[in-house]
């Protein structure tokens, strides 16, 4: 059964949230929510009559604050992290190879992409990988803090998510120009940044973005290595 997640966007941060519904149609998982959209993923999981079993992050983000920890304490559902985000009130820390296991006989592997942060990673579930900001439709995540690396993020790209089928569909955690969905065959062909460039060339054009700072990094992440609750909840 190869079926589509269901997609949530908010437009300020422009960041997606995916809820993926194990074959029983009765148990789902959510992947990077937001915090002030909480009450928009309670209704949808609802609606659809869902348990949910996990809540999943990416990565600690630095942009918005998760809900992870709020819909944690409402659901009963476990929270799931990387190992390497520093994120210790989950439940779960995960490592590369692990597989998530939800519903009757469902299941989520993951691989550890690091690069954007040190502890970032994707998400693989029949045919789809949810690439958090590791990789993005015709692009890819910014390298310039929380231990990013310009070289690992390559090496995450080129060696462990374009080593998957090309027919594999692509979600990333952000798009900025209304885009959805792509696939790891396009990605590997026509990304502006990493398509047909060898690591350096890669290194020296992430080293010439000159980002600007995120506005919310310095509440947000904190927030989020406690899982978006007030410290000491």
């Amino acid at each position: 059964m190869n079926v589509n997640p269901i997609q949530l966007f908010d437009v300020e941060s422009s960041t997606f949230t995916y809820i993926l519904v194990a074959d029983d149609e009765r148990t789902a998982v959510i992947i990077d929510p937001v915090e002030r959209h909480w009450e928009r993923d309670l209704l949808h999981l609802r609606r659809l009559d869902l348990t949910l079993a996990y809540v999943l992050e990416t990565h600690a983000h630095a942009d918005h604050v998760t809900s992870a920890g709020r819909l944690r304490e409402l659901t009963g559902a476990r929270a799931a992290v990387p190992s390497g985000c520093g994120i210790a009130p989950a439940e779960v820390q995960l490592n590369d190879g692990d597989i998530i296991r939800f519903g009757a006989n469902d299941a989520i592997a993951v691989l550890h992409t690091p690069g954007h942060t040190a502890g970032s990673v994707s998400y693989v579930w029949r045919g789809n990988v949810f690439s958090g900001d590791t990789l993005l439709i015709d692009g890819c995540g910014r390298t310039d803090f929380q231990s990013g690396s310009a070289t690992a993020l390559y090496d995450s790209i080129v060696g462990k998510l374009f080593a998957l089928p090309d027919a594999n569909r692509m979600w990333p955690g952000h798009d900025y120009k209304g885009q959805s969905v792509s696939t790891i065959g396009w990605e590997k062909r026509h990304n502006a940044r990493v398509a047909n460039r060898s690591r350096e060339e890669f290194v020296a054009i992430m080293g010439a973005l000159n980002l600007p700072k995120p506005k919310l990094i310095d509440i947000a992440v904190p927030a989020n290595q406690n899982l978006g609750l007030p410290h000491g909840a």
